[in-house]
């Protein structure tokens, strides 16, 4: 080896510890992190698969602000892709250990470069949050940056799916990104997540609460909606991001992954399932896993308007997205809640090509005057309208009751299913017999010497006609009336049907959904 040779590998050794030690400073921890959380990396490492994991834009460094002392590389968030179960995926994980994690510019751009490459690789994103929100000292540039972000979700949304799991502080702007995301993760007792919190509050409305009651995990799940999935720990958060990814498709372009078909439980007890009166109550949960593989149900936003069920199944290994009424909580009934919850699932599943499946036993909208006041009108029209907008395979089963607007808006034909099934226990009406008999005769009624056996009488006589499936079989509104026990074999027949379903649209801009 010559001089000159020499010199060049000793040059070319000094670099590579020059960037060994600039590598072990990137990743350095900066400061303390709460007890028991992971570290940024260390969630990223527990989301994807081992080894996996490629960074990007780990030697960016965070704008000069003051007398620039204070300028660590990766500006507070660390970016990158990798895969999940072999599948890709970018992810960003903010780092509280690191200006209490909130957005700088540097830490903005580079969250917004890898939405960036998400879209043009078509995979999924991935993002872990846990930030104290807008970086101050920074001002403007800082807020510059969440519209930047936000823009790029709007961007990619229907066209990528977007995952954002809270893992700690998720305040102010920095809400609204993870509020236009597909879904919203927590964790219980230590994700927050709202516009104001609890001192500002105080001091402008005189408002006393706490962090947890304002935004935490329980009431982001189960009071106003703003999250999708309900974790014990960081843990169960990110198992749950991996299960929910199982169920997705890399893009709008490709089709949901499929798996071998997984166990069919046995359909016989679905045939004494639905109590003979109609205000006794059963758990649709029971029909649904006799339903889908496995009997496996991944709940979305289970504990928020509970009278409506959404969740991600598989039919002979293929997924589907399924909306039940569950009669166990308010008898199955549209309400506000339920209208939007179902409307948001509906408008994803059709956004991915995720085939949907509806059961319907619903007595209609929910009527009062809070909801009216509240805007059911508007609102339950959002229902509607997704389900009428949807092209993806539509195939619905009426289990018992479909009265009113709600038979209209549970998948019915008319507002597109492509197949319908109903149970012999269905009763699709405009109203149950009690209410239909008041309306058609009240004055009958009213003149009978024994008005009570009367009723009974055209209360018989509406349900052996009107209180079943068979009016709308004749008219073509059911293609069939089916046993419950064979529930299992005609859904996967209709889906495996259509498969190849198209379903041109007109050429638009977007529609206009009553938001």
């Amino acid at each position: 080896m010559t001089d000159t040779d020499t010199d060049t590998a000793d040059r070319t050794a000094a670099r590579i510890a020059d960037l060994e030690h600039r590598r072990a400073q990137a990743v350095a921890t900066a400061a303390p992190r709460r007890q028991s959380a992971l570290g940024a990396r260390e969630r990223i490492e527990r989301l994807l698969d081992a080894g996996s994991f490629a960074e990007t834009g780990g030697f960016v460094r965070a704008r000069v602000v003051g007398d620039g002392a204070q300028r660590p590389y990766g500006d507070g968030v660390v970016t990158g892709y990798g895969t999940v179960d072999g599948r890709p995926v970018c992810v960003f994980a903010q780092d509280s250990t690191v200006f209490g994690g909130s957005m700088g510019e540097a830490f903005g751009e580079k969250t917004v470069a890898l939405m960036e490459l998400a879209l043009k690789t078509g995979c999924p994103v991935v993002g872990l949050n846990d930030s104290g929100g807008a970086r101050i000292q920074e001002g403007v540039n800082s807020l510059a940056l969440y519209a930047e972000l936000v823009r790029r979700n709007v961007k990619a949304s229907g066209v990528i799916p977007q995952i954002s799991v809270v893992l700690g502080p998720c305040a102010g702007g920095a809400a609204y990104s993870p509020a236009i995301t597909d879904f919203t993760v927590m964790v219980d007792g230590a994700s927050h997540m709202f516009v104001t919190g609890p001192d500002v509050i105080e001091a402008v409305t005189g408002e006393r609460t706490t962090a947890e009651e304002l935004g935490g995990a329980r009431t982001s799940n189960s009071v106003n909606g703003n999250a999708h999935f309900l974790a014990t720990d960081e843990g169960d958060a990110l198992d749950t991001v991996r299960d929910l990814l199982s169920y997705l498709p890399a893009n709008n372009l490709e089709r949901p992954p499929e798996y071998a078909p997984g166990s069919v439980a046995d359909g016989a007890p679905l045939d004494g399932i639905v109590p003979d009166r109609l205000g006794q109550a059963y758990d649709m949960r029971d029909i649904l896993h006799a339903v889908v593989d496995d009997g496996e149900l991944l709940h979305v936003q289970e504990l928020f308007a509970p009278n409506i069920i959404c969740a991600l199944a598989r039919v002979e290994g293929a997924s589907v997205g399924v909306v039940a009424n569950q009669p166990l909580h308010s008898a199955g009934v549209l309400d506000i809640d339920a209208s939007e919850k179902a409307a948001r699932f509906v408008r994803f599943c059709d956004a991915f090509g995720i085939p949907l499946l509806t059961f319907a036993d619903v007595p209609g909208y929910l009527s009062g005057v809070r909801q009216e006041r509240g805007g059911i009108i508007r609102r339950g029209a959002k229902l509607l309208y997704a389900y009428a907008e949807a092209t993806v395979p539509k195939v619905t089963v009426v289990v018992r009751k479909a009265y009113g607007g709600g038979y209209a808006v549970m998948g019915s034909k008319h507002l597109g299913a492509d197949l319908n099934l109903a149970w012999p226990t269905a009763r699709i009406a405009v109203m149950g017999a009690e209410g239909a008999v008041g309306v058609l005769h009240r004055r009958r009624l009213a003149a009978a010497a024994d008005p009570e056996a009367l009723r009974a009488d055209l209360v018989a006589a509406y349900e052996s006609t009107h209180g079943t499936p068979y009016p709308a079989a004749e008219r073509g509104y059911v293609d069939d009336v089916i046993a419950p026990r064979d529930t299992r074999t005609h859904v996967s027949r209709a889906l495996r049907a259509l498969r190849g379903k198209r379903a041109p649209m007109p050429e638009r801009r977007h529609g206009n959904i009553p938001l």
